[in-house]
């Protein structure tokens, strides 16, 4: 069996890269072990990949009222109906190393509303998902159902721009075909 590629693109080597693109590369391996898939599929256009990650950077590590557990719930939730099988995969590992549980990911991706979290994640992953999927319909009454579990507005535009990213990466990576990397499925298990 031959591995699958890592984009329908060209991936450029390493060395063809701007510096700033490889050493944020070779950063990410050295802390992780590998390179995602993701950073090699993007390298295609420095650019883009700049501000990509840029955003990326932005709105996930960002302090606010929402933990890094909860910010990847967000990508989960949002990524599996639009059937994005790399930041699933992907972002599913993260969420099981976050929330320091190996069960979660795979209940979120399937199925948030059955899955073993809070009531104010639901309504959280409510809301996101409500973005992701028909943001034209979001209303006042959204704002408040989050108020009520404690939310207040910067929470409601960093679920709203955590959803919203990754509905543009979800549709990159399916238009890319990007894979997951074999490690990812393995992590936090």
């Amino acid at each position: 069996m031959t591995e699958a590629p890592v984009s329908r693109f060209p991936v450029p080597e390493l060395d063809e890269l701007p510096d700033d693109v490889r050493t944020r590369i070779l950063d990410v391996q050295e802390k992780s072990g590998f390179v995602p898939n993701v950073f090699l599929a993007l390298a295609h256009r420095p650019d883009e990949f700049r501000a990509f990650f840029a955003y990326h950077d932005a709105i996930m590590d960002r302090p606010g009222n929402l933990t890094k557990a909860e910010r990847e719930m967000i990508v989960v939730a949002t990524s599996a109906p639009n059937q994005c099988q790399y930041c699933v995969v992907a972002h599913g590992a993260i969420l099981r190393i976050r929330a320091k549980n190996p069960l979660i990911a795979d209940q979120v991706a399937t199925n948030y509303r059955k899955a073993d979290i809070t009531e104010r994640q639901k309504a959280m992953l409510d809301f996101a998902s409500k973005v992701s999927q028909e943001a034209y319909a979001v209303n006042d009454e959204d704002f408040a159902t989050l108020k009520s579990h404690g939310f207040d507005e910067e929470d409601v535009w960093d679920i709203a721009a955590i959803s919203s990213f990754f509905g543009l990466s979800n549709r990159m990576a399916n238009v890319l075909s990007m894979r997951p990397n074999a490690e990812f499925y393995a992590m936090g298990r």
